[in-house]
């Protein structure tokens, strides 16, 4: 799994996290770190290895998933071909990954069909794994563990809309949206500060993109978060994009001073003064009620799309967290651009 490196409200996982630990967390924690094997079915472990082609040195040997047996496809909704598009979706980033559906069962609930998919690494690194999930009737959304989340063969398409109309902050980048790319951050939280230099890097590689920053204030771990939103807003308002980000920049790098009120004060109003800005009028404006709104506003549009951790990218809609391997956030930029037809 992904190491815990983001902060969240809840000790439950929102639907964005189910996604991201599901479809993200096996090709990342390869990535950065030995993650405990998940069960291995008995048929799968018992199977023979499936043959390579020799050399030097010689690949270790993938176990063969096991054949499915035709009397565990009982339920005609939804078709492989769906699970499969699906599947493809979230993990034909990694292209080391295979899987095999291995049921589509009828349950005592009309409607509700029982999933079971195996899957393995190409490398041998990681032993075969089952993921076992329940479509739901309207053919939209599946049921993983406690959890809701969206399905079928666009399943990011519903927040990448909610996002291109109301992910209206400060952006880097080109003004379409054909390559939007929102980043939900706080500015007290230690990691998004660490995700910036990600963030930079995106900036430089993909100039095509719009890359948006939400604000997205934990105020129930971080007193100076929401303050520190507002600041950023009327930074934004008063100076323009470019100003906003010489101010994030800023904040972050003086992090440690939004510690305390105090400390606040100063490093907030010394983060405004050199994005070129009288701190004096921003600090007016972030007590503002239309500032709080607008606070409220990004606040609002996480929660509408269940994000609960900072820091978060949702690359057209596709969320995964801000501070994993810039190359493994690269890759999968460049696969969600090219599912959306994007010419980079």
């Amino acid at each position: 799994m992904i190491r815990p490196s983001v902060r969240s409200t809840s000790a439950r996982l929102s639907s964005v996290a189910v996604l991201v630990a599901l479809f993200l967390a096996p090709f990342a924690a390869a990535a950065q770190q030995q993650a405990p094997a998940a069960s291995t079915p008995q048929s799968a472990a018992q199977a023979a290895p499936a043959e390579t082609t020799p050399s030097a040195p010689a690949p270790a040997a993938v176990p063969a998933l096991p054949k499915p047996d035709p009397t565990n496809f009982t339920a005609s909704s939804p078709t492989k071909e769906t699970i499969n598009a699906f599947l493809q979706a979230n993990w034909g980033f990694d292209t080391s990954r295979v899987w095999q559906v291995q049921a589509i069962l009828k349950t005592p609930v009309e409607g509700i069909t029982k999933v079971i998919v195996y899957q393995e690494d190409k490398t041998g690194k990681q032993k075969p794994s089952a993921l076992q999930f329940f479509a739901l009737p309207d053919g939209k959304h599946i049921i993983i563990g406690d959890s809701i989340i969206p399905f079928g063969d666009h399943p990011f398409a519903e927040a990448r809309a909610i996002l291109q109309a109301r992910a209206d902050g400060p952006y880097r980048g080109t003004a379409t949206k054909d390559l939007e790319i929102v980043e939900f951050a706080d500015f007290q939280c230690p990691h998004c500060k660490e995700a910036q230099a990600n963030m930079d890097k995106l900036a430089v590689d993909f100039p095509k993109a719009r890359i948006v920053f939400a604000t997205f204030p934990l105020e129930s771990i971080h007193p100076q978060a929401k303050r520190s939103a507002a600041y950023g807003i009327c930074v934004a308002k008063q100076g323009g994009s470019n100003d906003f980000f010489t101010f994030v920049s800023a904040v972050f790098e003086g992090q440690d001073g939004l510690a305390t009120a105090d400390g606040a004060t100063l490093t907030l109003n010394s983060a405004v003064t050199k994005a070129g800005l009288d701190p004096a009028k921003i600090a007016t404006c972030a007590t503002s009620p239309e500032t709080d709104a607008a606070v409220k506003a990004q606040v609002k549009l996480a929660q509408d799309l269940e994000i609960n951790q900072t820091p978060m990218l949702l690359i057209n809609g596709r969320p995964i967290p801000a501070n994993i391997p810039y190359d493994t956030i690269k890759m999968i930029v460049e696969y969600q651009a090219k599912l959306d037809g994007v010419i980079l």
